[in-house]
């Protein structure tokens, strides 16, 4: 059973996370001057000052964090809070997940292009989201990317991953980045291993995590960070 959120503690962190991507974004637009910049970094650091009045420890899990309905508020692929996540949103489709997105300049690589290493943590993600949305699930093993063409950024783009083989504790899941408007003509392809640790490993590599509480809460599933919108492709 998924766990009760706090209907306006989420918000509130919807709505900074919000705030704090638009800044990210215009912070690497932005033509002001040296004057106008160094006033705002004084007023950003003004901001984190107030933040940090109350932080949680790295292995203390948010409060709103729910890896049952696998949210992971701050993931920085698809979390609501996350000042880095585009954030992605994934849903089922048949025979996999699909997600589109259109990136700025904050995940530029080659001027005018999608980082590359973008292109593997976006990939990365989706691949797990379909082992998830198969009923498997794993800790990636291997991540493969082939670059066919550069990803142009503010440019609607499609990504889409399905399960190709299910052995046992291995999972093998291919994926693809390609624009909106040409969606067969693939500009990145993925190819991964997701392998499920045996449950000594899972035990040593989760046995300080906790719950906003403090109780030992390990994560039930490795790839908790797989978020999936709860509509399937076309509900």
């Amino acid at each position: 059973m998924a766990l009760e959120t706090d209907p306006s503690l989420l918000a509130a962190v919807t709505e900074l996370g919000s705030a704090l991507r638009e800044l990210v974004d215009a912070s690497v637009r932005t033509t002001v001057g040296a004057d106008e910049l160094a006033s705002a970094a004084a007023e950003a650091r003004q901001i984190t000052e107030q933040l940090t009045a109350a932080q949680r420890p790295p292995t203390q899990l948010p409060a709103l964090d729910d890896p049952v309905a696998f949210r992971r508020v701050y993931s920085p692929v698809t979390g609501v809070g996350s000042a880095i996540a585009p954030p992605l949103h994934i849903r089922q489709e048949e025979g996999g997940v699909v997600a589109v997105t259109t990136l700025g300049p904050a995940y530029e690589g080659p001027p005018g292009f999608l980082h590359g290493g973008m292109s593997g943590l976006l990939m990365d993600q989706l691949l797990g989201s379909a082992a998830i949305a198969a009923g498997l699930w794993g800790m990636t093993a291997r991540l493969e990317l082939d670059y066919r063409e550069p990803v142009p950024l503010e440019t609607p783009l499609v990504l889409r991953a399905r399960v190709v083989e299910d052995a046992g504790r291995k999972t093998v899941v291919t994926g693809s980045i390609a624009l909106a408007a040409d969606p067969d003509r693939a500009l990145v392809e993925a190819h991964g291993v997701f392998v499920t640790p045996r449950p000594a490993k899972l035990e040593a590599y989760f046995a300080n995590i906790t719950d906003a509480e403090g109780r030992h809460s390990p994560p039930g599933r490795p790839t908790d960070a797989t978020a999936l919108d709860a509509a399937r492709d076309g509900s």
